[in-house]
């Protein structure tokens, strides 16, 4: 009998052996059958000389709007996958079909459906290493549109738009989550919200999974019940609303996977048949690889995989064991799956977050937990009001209401974890990272199993806790004692607080990034500001506004006088007319008082446009406001980015002397000697963003720094830098060694 069985036993491996093989053969042909395919022919040929031509495409996913870059031309910028269906050079026109990437600037993109086919004049590019589209195309100038969308598209643009118009009588934090909540649209989300959710570890509440198709299935299922429809009927049904809610909320990978495992299940309902879960599950990522296998190598659809893999195998264990043996129960069943479920899948997809940002959170699961309860409230009544809006706005503007207050529940949640300490803790990325979780797993299971072993982890825990928390703090705390101003590590752009008294800080420029510059305030504690200086209106001094606003008051806003970027400096009047924030502006000489802090206005002069005309300057940098700062132990000077003709004018006016100084324009080359030297800086600060294509700081600057005496501070070394008073004298102080 035993030897039978072992024969049995053997030809089920060898089974499960020769279809596992049978599966990797069949995914990787269909990846080398890609691959082939988008590195041959015309497209890869002409990407690889970057050759100009007029192309046919058809989009295949909304186009999303990309991050804008800092510096004086920043624009919209467009990004969208479509299908390459023609191309026309000089000597030819080519019919093709093969997916590309297509980058292009100008809002008139924004309103753009899939299945729309465009002609655009771009430039091919190759695309990214690994990616298993033909080319990138870099259009110039705007498209023209040959096809409206398609039916189903229309419908379903309509929808998302509604919920989009109809979430707009929310406040503008639950407005733009709603949309992303119900059907992915992330286009309205706030850049503080969508930090707080990725910080927190609820990201995946914005990237339509699983989760929400398993709501909108189980309403139409609970629905069909109500009205007393069969089986079959029922099953049919909450088919037909999965797809639905997939087109309407775009098929992503995510959507894709949940979407095939859910018409799985709904045919085991209705043929009556029991469903497993792994199986199904196995053989959805299987079809999903075969017929669409760039999904191999997206995290996203790797991250869904495994969460659901953790939910289906893990969840139901823990949630045993939470409950306890022989009856015996410890956790009501729900608390016990209401705990089990996030966890499962949390440490599901840690592995996956470690080879993809090299880091772990410890706040996922208990965030997950806490806002579980709102989200199929939300997920519902949104979907709903989305359902109605193109027909019934009213109603679906009534339907929002309670949808909001359980999307702020959201939102508070996300912002209390995120300001928890160490919310994450950086780990090892890649391979390596991977290989050092499986080892620590390896000895914590052991370890957990027993209740000694488990005693002792929660002592080491509670110790590490109160290491990290009071004694790390107490050994090098941030921001430094007697902090008179600090620089913020802002990237490429310029962000300064001056201290105004416990709690204030006036802000000088506020970087490009509003989630950044939020980060460094809340650092420092500042919740009022005096005073906001915005030297010039580039992107990379403005954009960032919007974070120094977020929660705290601002009593004025000082603007240079010199109008030289008409559309910026309007779309900076208008956010502060919006939020009542006056506008000022000053001549040189006009002085304020704050706290510690005393600032003088020193530059521009009224009627600089012959100075700007000067040279190469840009006319922009060369209006910045200048200011001069005196505390009780010296002085500093904020330079904003003037070039040399301005730089040359304040020497030929009265040198301004100052113990720091604000390196100008990030420390670019275009720096007169005179000038820098009549400054006489103990410490020269460069706010700069590492790896910059700009260049800057410029080596000759560095240099000629050097020679004058003075040492240099630099953000993309240093991160952020503080000026404090140590004993009736200036030093400065970094956050991190350089």
């Amino acid at each position: 009998m035993g030897e039978c069985d072992c024969r049995g036993g053997g030809r089920a491996w060898r089974v499960v052996g020769v279809a596992v093989l049978v599966c990797v053969a069949a995914a990787s042909a269909s990846v080398a059958f890609r691959v082939q395919a988008v590195t041959t022919g015309p497209v890869a040929d002409l990407a690889a000389r970057s050759a100009t031509v007029s192309a046919s495409v058809v989009l295949t996913d909304d186009p999303k709007l990309l991050p804008r870059r800092a510096g004086r031309f920043a624009r919209d910028r467009i990004v969208v996958p479509a299908t390459l269906v023609t191309i026309r050079t000089r000597d030819a026109r080519l019919a093709v079909d093969v997916p590309v990437t297509v980058f292009a600037t100008g809002r008139e993109w924004t309103a753009l459906l899939p299945s729309q086919r465009l002609d655009v004049t771009a430039r091919l590019a190759r695309p990214t290493p690994g990616d298993l589209t033909a080319a990138v195309l870099l259009v110039r100038g705007p498209p023209q549109v040959l096809t409206p969308p398609s039916s189903l598209q229309t419908a379903a643009g309509a929808v998302r738009a509604g919920l989009r118009e109809a979430a707009g009588t929310l406040p503008p934090e639950q407005a733009g989550l709603l949309p992303g909540l119900v059907v992915g649209d992330v286009s309205r989300m706030d850049q503080h919200v969508a930090a707080d959710l990725k910080e927190a570890g609820l990201s995946h509440l914005t990237a339509v999974s699983g989760a929400n198709l398993a709501i909108v299935a189980g309403a139409a299922l609970a629905l069909s019940r109500v009205l007393g429809l069969s089986l079959p009927l029922r099953a049919s049904f909450a088919a037909i609303a999965m797809v639905a809610f997939a087109v309407v909320a775009r098929p992503s990978p995510s959507v894709l996977r949940a979407l095939l495992m859910g018409l799985v299940a709904a045919v085991a309902l209705g043929t009556g048949r029991t469903k497993d879960g792994v199986a199904a599950l196995s053989a959805t990522v299987l079809l999903l690889v075969l017929f669409a296998p760039e999904l191999a190598r997206s995290y996203g659809f790797a991250l869904s995989v495994a969460a659901t893999a953790g939910i289906l195998l893990l969840a139901p264990r823990w949630r045993d064991a939470l409950c306890g043996a022989s009856g015996r129960v410890r956790l009501p069943r729900w608390a016990a799956e209401a705990m089990a479920v996030p966890a499962a899948a949390q440490a599901a997809v840690t592995p996956v977050l470690v080879l993809m940002s090299g880091q772990v959170s410890l706040v996922a699961v208990p965030a997950n937990l806490l806002v579980a309860p709102a989200v199929a409230p939300a997920t519902l009544l949104g979907f709903g009001a989305a359902l109605v809006a193109p027909f019934w706005p009213e109603a679906a503007r009534l339907l929002v209401i309670p949808a909001g207050h359980a999307v702020q529940w959201i939102i508070t949640v996300a912002g209390w974890a995120a300001a928890v300490p160490y919310a994450t803790v950086p780990w090892p990325g890649g391979l390596g990272g991977l290989a050092l979780l499986a080892a620590v797993v390896a000895m914590a299971v052991p370890v957990l199993r027993r209740p000694a072993g488990r005693a002792a982890v929660a002592v080491m825990a509670g110790a590490a806790l109160v290491v990290a928390l009071a004694v790390r703090p107490l050994a090098g705390p941030w921001p430094p004692s007697g902090w008179l101003m600090v620089m913020c590590d802002v990237g490429q752009g310029d962000g300064l607080v001056l201290a105004a008294g416990p709690g204030r800080g006036v802000i000088v420029d506020t970087g490009p990034d509003p989630v950044v510059m939020d980060r460094c305030l809340r650092r420092l504690g500042v919740s009022d500001v005096p005073l906001v200086i915005l030297t010039h209106p580039h992107a990379d001094h403005v954009d960032g506004l919007s974070g120094v606003l977020r929660g705290r008051r601002v009593g004025a806003v000082l603007v240079t006088p010199e109008r030289t970027a008409p559309d910026a400096e309007s779309r900076l009047s208008t956010t502060l007319a919006r939020q009542r924030i006056p506008e000022w502006t000053a001549p040189p000489g006009t002085r304020w008082r704050f706290g510690p802090s005393e600032v003088t206005v020193i530059a521009p002069e009224p009627a600089h446009e012959e100075v700007n005309g000067q040279g190469e300057g840009s006319v922009s940098n060369n209006a910045s406001v200048v200011v001069h700062v005196r505390w009780r132990a010296g002085s500093a000077l904020l330079t904003g980015d003037i070039e040399t003709e301005v730089q040359e004018e304040l020497v030929r006016q009265e040198a301004v002397r100052a113990d720091v100084l604000k390196i100008p324009h990030h420390g670019s080359p275009r720096q007169s000697p005179d000038f820098l030297s009549s400054v006489g800086a103990r410490a020269a600060l460069v706010s700069v963003g590492a790896g910059n294509d700009y260049g800057h700081p410029a080596d000759s600057t560095l240099a000629l720094m050097r020679r004058l005496g003075a040492r240099v501070y630099r953000t993309d070394q240093s991160g952020d830098i503080a000026v404090v008073d140590q004993e009736g004298t200036l030093a400065v102080l970094t956050r991190r060694p350089p």
